[in-house]
């Protein structure tokens, strides 16, 4: 996952250092383009393009399409003046082998455009690139708009037309399309929230350049995969006892919400915690003791018997369904004051530290924080919109300026720890209920307490949560926090293998 200026970069490192020339990545380019269009059941195409290096794109793969026996149609949108060197060379291909390129300059032109959008199974989006750095205007708005409204099918190449591969803006109008094929790197601009309705499916594609250009440039982003999540699960030593898997206590719970502190224990315990212990106020210690067959409870208003449980604890989890009065801030603050290793704040426990950061520094354990988009709101100050639309951002700031490892909840949730930063792509509205964030505030306890670093821990919970979420709604209409938790160490087992 990069930056435009780090794409960018990363180019200008291949073309004149490793001396690739500029036209080879083009072709390239457009062969992965090719690679992903069904070829089987479509034969008819409309090509878009404009004069720089993204028309370029088009033109090389209407030349692959021609050359495979396909019906297309090529139109420049503007002229052919001031074409990118590599655009008029591809260009001027499709002169020589007389495959027509239609201009369209004026709304008169629009009638052909139109009808060709209409006629052809897949229209091929290769207006505008990265490089778009203005809102657009007049007959490139037309051509969008056109599109938009009367494609089957659009595949947009690098990034839709019209959208900011950074921010994820809109710059006046943007294609919609069914998908993009990207180049390399996922962009940064595709995390906002509601990106997909004009990106579609984004499908990364290696366009050859060197693994040495990327590292020379590439920050430490990167969306995680099964792959990522395979390499990172250890496997258990045979002669392993539950010691050998963490201790964790969770502290939770409240008159009217024993359920957020049940389910975040059950969490701990299913992926795969050696002993889990619920801390939680006397008055619902019967209801949590009965339903808790694996785990074990003890009394918040036993203080010793508290403060011995926070010490021999490999991993603290708090918050889940404790209210959001002075007792939860103080036993926030006991609790880093007291943990040596691992502790993840959720939910009230986030709440109450509104206004109280500053319990946050100068302790000697490591925090995860796992809030929500309303949650980040409370403690960060910035609004609701202004954190979907700067996600990435609010996310590093705030652990870098609080030394801790934020997990920011939602749509391609986000794990950094202030420098680096993983997207967690799994997981799906079918997950939509209350109780999710609980389950995976204990999963993330409980692989901190198996001996993984913080921000490993939450990446791992965060893939596995949503993995099983999409592995059940494959068969179910909604899945709850329970299904969850009954199919979470069926999840891990088979991402290890």
């Amino acid at each position: 996952m990069a930056s435009i200026e780090t794409c960018r970069k990363i180019d200008e490192c291949a073309i004149s250092e490793f001396k690739i020339p500029s036209i080879v990545l083009m072709e390239n380019a457009a062969l992965k383009v090719v690679k992903n269009i069904d070829l089987e059941n479509c034969h008819s195409f409309c090509i878009i393009c404009a004069k720089g290096n993204n028309g370029g794109d088009g033109f090389v793969i209407a030349r692959h399409l021609y050359n495979l026996d396909k019906k297309v149609h090529v139109f420049l949108v503007g002229k052919e003046e001031g074409m990118s060197d590599e655009c008029s060379i591809n260009y001027n291909i499709l002169k020589n082998l007389h495959i027509s390129v239609d201009n369209v300059n004026s709304l008169k032109d629009m009638l052909s455009l139109r009808e060709s959008i209409k006629e052809s199974q897949i229209v091929i989006d290769g207006i505008f690139g990265t490089g778009l750095s203005r809102n657009i205007r007049g007959i490139q708005d037309s051509v969008i708009s056109s599109i938009n409204e009367n494609s089957k099918y659009t595949v947009s190449i690098d990034v839709p037309s019209g959208f900011n591969g950074d921010t994820g803006e809109i710059m006046g109008n943007c294609v919609k399309a069914d998908k993009t094929v990207t180049f390399q790197l996922y962009k940064q601009g595709f995390l906002r929230y509601g990106s997909d309705e004009y990106t579609g499916e984004v499908v990364v594609e290696n366009i050859g350049i060197p693994e040495m250009a990327v590292q020379k440039f590439i920050e430490p982003r990167f969306i995680m995969d099964k792959s990522y999540i395979k390499n990172k699960l250890k496997k258990r030593n045979k002669l392993g006892h539950k010691g050998d898997y963490g201790r964790v206590l969770i502290l939770g719970g409240s008159q009217g919400f024993t359920g957020a502190a049940y389910i975040c224990a059950q969490g701990a315990v299913r992926s795969g915690a050696g002993l889990v212990t619920l801390g939680c106020h006397k008055d619902i210690q019967p209801i949590l003791s009965s339903k808790l067959v694996e785990g074990m409870t003890i009394q918040l208003e036993n203080d010793l018997n508290l403060k011995k449980a926070i010490e021999k604890s490999d991993a603290v989890a708090i918050g889940p369904g404790m209210g959001t009065g002075d007792s939860t801030l103080n036993l926030v603050d006991e609790v880093l004051g007291i943990s040596r290793k691992n502790v993840v704040i959720d939910a009230d426990g986030i709440n109450v530290l509104k206004g109280n950061l500053h319990i946050l520094k100068g302790r000697k354990c490591k925090v995860i924080l796992t809030p929500h988009l309303g949650e980040m709101s409370r403690i960060t100050g910035f609004d609701i919109e202004y954190i979907e639309k700067n996600r990435l951002k609010v996310a590093r700031d705030f652990a870098a300026e609080n030394e801790v490892i934020v997990l920011l909840k939602g749509y391609n949730t986000i794990i950094t720890d202030g420098n680096a930063a993983a997207v967690n792509p799994m997981g799906n509205s079918s997950m939509a209920s209350g109780g999710m964030g609980d389950c995976l505030t204990g999963i993330i306890a409980s692989f901190a307490a198996q001996k993984y670093c913080p921000f490993e821990a939450a990446c791992i919970a965060a893939f596995v949560h949503g993995y099983s979420g999409e592995k059940l709604s494959r068969d179910m209409f909604c899945v709850n926090a329970s299904h969850i938790l009954e199919q979470l160490p069926f999840s891990i087992k088979e991402l290890m293998q």
